[in-house]
């Protein structure tokens, strides 16, 4: 038998061989073969003229039966540069689409109207860039545990933790937590916190700075044994509970329920220009905007073709939705006031700013804030300074060139009185006057 299958594999190598390649038993020559360390193979002596009929006729019954293909080196390598093509081909064409879209005009950093949108730490007092702001905030806060160890910790509850509802629900239970020692002092269980406690696990130990929050009221971890359980487990222990350590404590559980988050203050950038005719000018970065340039190229686009058969099929109650749909579009808006001089005083605002916002931002830019004054949006529409009514719903998004006006009866009687009109501008705001590009 084994001479008829060394006969077969034989006379198979003689079937398979490719014209003009020389037939050997030596494995060097082929790719994708294991070589064996075992040494020279022995001599065999050749088939018998019996065992070569045999075998041609198993060979015969193998060639009629149907078999899976094989996948040589040279089929992977075949399919690897049709993948790399394939590959290739995809990159061509998502870089022919992004050329396509990067036709769309890009603003040169020194013509845009302001450089960026930029917030302040209230704990540092550093400027930052948008993407700038969490960690910055996250650091300055874990930086104040040296200092303030109670504030930190309730700052890091309210700030680090974006669910709300979580936030609550800990508090509440920490609260449970003093409520309970500060009415029964003495009594042990009450001083004790088990951290494999269900509701801690659940409630508590899954909020960033609860177990902080303990620990500066000056609960310690130690490891007691436990009814019924081979190995100790770890608590947090109140170990002092005098009469001024338990009012302190309540001081810091109101501390804990009246924190709210640490967010950065949008910086508003006030600047000031000299007259100029491009004052309804502006050139706005990125960031102002809910959308990306090409999205609201393609909006400006398809919506001036179809204004004038809007106009005429929509009702006043379509047109009013539609504007409240494409303010939500918008962040920020950046506002200019005309001043008497003509002169203009610059700011930046969130689009869901108030009116009373604009108005102590300009007031805080005068010398005599103090003095009443009309504002006018485009359009003529004079604006209230009690009406709270955000920015955007006054169609002062993204951006819009209002007109300062001092009250006219206060004036007249300034002026009646020998008074001469109040300087307009801080003179720090003037100090870093500029003209309008």
């Amino acid at each position: 038998m084994k001479k008829l299958f060394d006969g077969i594999k034989k006379d198979m190598k003689f079937k398979t061989a490719g014209p003009g390649k020389k037939l050997t038993d030596d494995t060097s020559t082929r790719p994708d073969v294991v070589q064996s360390g075992s040494g020279a193979r022995p001599n065999r002596h050749g088939p018998s003229e019996g065992s070569q009929r045999a075998g041609a006729a198993a060979l015969a019954r193998i060639e009629q039966i149907p078999r899976p293909k094989i996948g040589t080196s040279q089929d992977a390598i075949r399919n690897q540069v049709k993948r790399e093509l394939e590959a290739a081909s995809l990159a061509e064409k998502d870089k022919a689409e992004s050329e396509e879209r990067s036709k769309v005009p890009v603003i040169a950093p020194a013509c845009l109207s302001v450089s960026g949108v930029y917030f302040t730490c209230p704990l540092t007092g550093a400027t930052l860039a948008k993407s700038e702001r969490e960690v910055h905030i996250k650091e300055a806060i874990l930086m104040r545990f040296d200092e303030d160890a109670v504030e930190a910790s309730v700052m890091m509850i309210h700030t680090f933790n974006k669910d709300r509802d979580k936030v609550k629900a800990a508090i509440d239970i920490m609260s449970k937590y003093i409520e309970n020692i500060c009415k029964n002092p003495t009594e042990e269980k009450y001083r004790k916190i088990k951290l494999s406690n269900k509701v801690y696990q659940e409630k508590v130990r899954s909020v960033e700075g609860s177990r902080e929050f303990l620990e500066a009221l000056g609960f310690t971890s130690i490891m007691l044994p436990v009814e019924g359980k081979e190995e100790d487990e770890e608590f947090l222990v109140l170990l002092e509970y005098s009469p001024d350590a338990l009012e302190l404590m309540q001081e810091r559980r109101d501390r804990l329920q009246r924190g709210e988050p640490v967010r950065a203050q949008l910086d508003r950038q006030p600047q000031v220009f000299r007259s100029s005719p491009n004052a309804q000018r502006f050139e706005l970065p990125p960031e102002f905007y809910n959308m990306t340039s090409e999205e609201l190229k393609k909006e400006q686009l398809q919506r001036s073709e179809l204004v004038e058969k809007n106009a005429m099929l929509r009702t006043k109650a379509m047109r009013e939705k539609e504007e409240q749909r494409e303010r939500r579009k918008y962040n920020y808006t950046l506002l200019r006031i005309r001043l008497p001089d003509g002169s203009l005083l610059q700011g930046t605002f969130y689009a869901w700013d108030r009116l009373p916002v604009l108005f102590a931002f300009i007031r805080e830019s005068l010398v005599d804030g103090w003095q009443p004054f009309e504002l006018i949006a485009p359009g003529g529409q004079k604006l209230q300074e009690s009406e709270e009514v955000a920015l955007a719903e006054c169609n002062l998004v993204p951006a819009a060139l209002l007109t300062f006006a001092w009250d006219a009866a206060v004036q007249a009687d300034i002026a009646a009185a020998g008074g001469k009109s109040p300087a307009l501008l801080k003179p720090s705001l003037l100090e870093t006057i500029r003209t309008l590009s």
